[in-house]
């Protein structure tokens, strides 16, 4: 099936200097966890995009030298020759697709904060960094000027030198040449400091420089926050980000435009709780009122009737992607083959984000089980390996990991029969996606839906069986499958168990009127009183959206939370406008405290570090603090019981302790995946059931085969030619 003609402009090719994009679909530099010192993940991940398409492809942040250093958090290096050795294999293989390969050159000034390096940062004005912890910079002189532009120089050779097409000078995210241009940093009173094209010196100088040593075989970019939201006291788009794109125009061949700063970047990749698909257009569209080069932009772009249209309206020349481009690396090709329901639309959760921000590789992706996997695992999320037997499958849970597990094992060959007690496939996909902005996550489920009804079709014996009867041991053994996979998910707990005491709470009791889970607050079970009370001790999403959702109904509502409010919605850029949200609907939070009992209509609280900070023995029966004596007492007409949730694995466990009646039925094994083997993100449930679709017919399926590793080698230098031996210095 051909393209649409309306989409024809998104394949046009475009100039940006002595390159040319074959495309307009373009993947913006973006984090994996690969860096340079793992090649093999830089390089598949990739190059997989520019097989699925993609024009350009780039890498994350990469540092120009050990004073932009920013372990944790692992950025890609061009400091020596061994990182342009290992780099090289990510441009080579980018090549072979017709694609072009861009670097991100980056330093950091303040919010680098070099924990590996032990290197000191330069800045334009000395200041701490509001974004790292205890990191400030050494205020420039011109004779740092003039070195840190050097560095910018060097690392433009040694990435041209690696076969990158597009070199970016990067200053977006409040990172060193945005430092210089905004007030908000640059306190500065003599050439670089004070008037715009003062605080533009130094970031139009370094262009000039690298454009000079590289622009004849690369094509200069900068990505440019055109406005960090900051008012006066920044960048606004219509007064100092328009000058500086005259300004350094005639050294750039592209521009890549964002919106936001570092401390906040949400703001860039924006979550779908609460910006949908282009909403930096509102900014972006700008820059081509004065600027006579291609830009490009991202707004979390997924639907090509979105893309066309800016295109078409003058606001970008080119499509930026980095989350869409995770989720679905074979995006443009699919639309160019006219397959728009095939598209695995990126949800906006930024999961993907959030293992950066923690600072582990690999990257992950809640849609795209495949995503972080391609070279470890060898996984190719648009091909799978041929059925290894004849065997039939039982999957019993059509949630994330069950619906998963089934679309794999269907694109196999196999055949698959799916039984699930709901009357639509997504298990808790299906509540969470009713939860106020979250709408977008109900695409993880709509993927999968499609593509099981799709491959259904074509698997004239296999089944999807929805609002059947919650099923048995007895029944699943007797199924006639010769293998069983349970993926029956989790439940959120009804007396209170929690990770604080591992223990329920006295008197809780979803069983009682006024006391609910939050599968009782989607289902319409329980009625809600006016006074809600939430107690919390979950990191993620549930408890500020159920109390969003229950404020926005009407009811008053107080969060009472053991641990931070959301504490994992800070990896996913998600905490501060969720912080906001609840101070605009007036929802009060208690922090820091727990629940020892509850009573009708009332919970006794206490402040969990209430038993003073000094310990000593005293025997054994007796706790070594003081007592706790800040309990209070605090009326609710309904509690919500967010405190913990627990596997729905009472079928699994059958199963497994009827092993010796699973021969005499021709059952060979019997697998549990997602929350039913363990709760977890809905990321790493999804995960599960595609990798034990991949692995079925090894001999422990149920447990990983071991993955490819890259590691430093004993005896293999990373320079070429270098000694591998231990020194001291006298």
């Amino acid at each position: 099936m051909a393209r649409d003609s309306k989409y024809d402009i998104l394949f046009e090719p475009i100039d940006i200097g002595p390159k040319t994009l074959r495309n307009r679909f373009y993947q913006v530099p973006h984090c994996i966890g690969a860096g340079s010192d793992k090649p093999g993940f830089q390089a598949a991940h990739r190059s997989l995009k520019a097989e699925g398409g993609w024009g350009g492809i780039n890498t994350e942040y990469c540092s120009i030298h050990p004073e932009s250093d920013d372990i944790h958090r692992v950025s890609a290096r061009l400091w020596d020759e061994g990182d342009v050795r290992n780099l090289r294999a990510m441009t080579d293989h980018i090549h072979k697709y017709g694609s072009l390969a861009g670097v991100e050159m980056w330093y950091g000034g303040a919010h680098a904060p070099c924990m590996e390096s032990r290197c000191t940062p330069r800045g334009p004005s000395q200041y701490a960094s509001e974004f790292e912890t205890l990191t400030y910079c050494h205020e420039m002189d011109h004779d740092d000027i003039a070195a840190v532009q050097q560095f910018y120089v060097d690392a433009a050779y040694r990435a041209r030198d690696a076969g990158f097409d597009i070199v970016y000078v990067y200053g977006a995210h409040s990172y060193l040449p945005l430092q210089f241009l905004s007030p908000y940093y640059n306190k500065r009173k003599d050439d670089y400091g004070g008037s715009i094209e003062n605080r533009a010196r130094f970031w139009v100088e370094t262009l000039e420089k690298v454009k000079k040593a590289v622009g004849d075989d690369c094509a200069i970019a900068t990505r440019f926050a055109v406005d960090t939201l900051y008012g006066e006291a920044g960048i606004e788009v219509e007064r100092d980000g328009l000058r500086f794109v005259e300004l350094a125009d005639p050294f750039v061949d592209l521009w890549d435009v964002n919106v936001g700063d570092i401390a906040e970047w949400g703001e860039d990749a924006g979550p779908s709780r609460f910006y949908r698909q282009g909403h930096q257009i509102p900014w972006q569209k700008y820059i081509k009122t004065v600027s006579k080069k291609p830009v490009l932009g991202v707004g979390r772009f997924t639907d090509p009737e979105k893309m066309s249209e800016v295109i078409r309206a003058g606001h970008l020349d080119i499509i930026g992607a980095a989350r869409p481009s995770i989720s679905d690396p074979f995006l443009p090709t699919k639309i160019e083959q006219g397959r728009l329901d095939d598209l695995r639309v990126c949800i906006g959760c930024n999961v993907c984000i959030s293992r950066w921000e923690i600072g582990g590789p690999p990257m992950i992706c809640t849609q795209n089980a495949t995503a972080g996997e391609e070279y470890r695992r060898g996984w190719h999320p648009e091909k799978f390996p041929k059925a290894g037997s004849d065997d039939t499958v039982l999957v019993v849970g059509a949630g994330p990991s069950g619906a998963e597990c089934a679309r794999v094992l269907l694109e196999r060959g196999y055949t698959v029969h799916v039984v699930d007690k709901s009357d639509k496939v997504g298990g808790c996909v299906n509540d969470i996606a009713t939860l106020p902005g979250l709408g977008e996550w109900g695409y993880h489920r709509d993927y999968r839906e499609t593509q099981l009804n799709k491959l259904m079709k074509k698997s004239k014996d296999s089944q999807l069986a929805l609002g059947a009867d919650a099923m048995t041991a007895d029944e699943a053994l007797a199924y006639g499958a010769e293998k069983i996979v349970i993926a029956t998910g989790s439940s959120w707990v009804a007396d209170g168990t929690n990770p604080l005491t591992h223990e329920a709470i006295p008197g809780a009791d979803a069983g009682q009127p006024d006391q609910a889970t939050p599968e009782q607050i989607f289902s319409g079970a329980k009625k809600i009183g006016k006074r809600v009370l939430i107690l919390s001790a979950d990191a993620y999403f549930m408890a500020p959206s159920l109390a969003q959702r229950l404020r926005e109904q009407g009811h008053e509502v107080t969060v009472a939370a053991g641990v931070e409010l959301g504490r994992y919605m800070h990896f996913t850029l998600e905490a501060p406008n969720m912080h906001r949200m609840l101070h605009e609907l007036g929802i009060e939070v208690i922090s820091d405290v727990w629940a020892s009992r509850i009573e009708k209509g009332r919970v006794e609280l206490y402040n969990i570090w209430g038993d003073g900070y000094r310990r000593e023995y005293r025997g054994p029966g007796k706790l070594p603090r003081s007592e706790n004596k800040t309990h209070k007492w605090h009326e609710f007409d309904t509690l919500v019981l967010v405190t913990g949730r627990k596997s729905n694995d009472e079928l699994y466990r059958e199963l497994k302790a009827r092993k010796d009646e699973w021969a005499q039925h021709d059952v060979k094994d019997v697998y549990v995946i997602g929350d039913a083997w363990a709760p977890k993100l809905i990321a790493d449930a999804t995960f599960e059931g595609h990798r034990l679709a991949r692995e079925i017919e090894e001999d422990d399926a149920q447990h990983p085969k071991p993955y490819r590793r890259e590691v430093a080698v004993w005896g293999a230098p990373h320079m070429p030619g270098g000694k591998v031996e231990i020194e001291y210095q006298e």
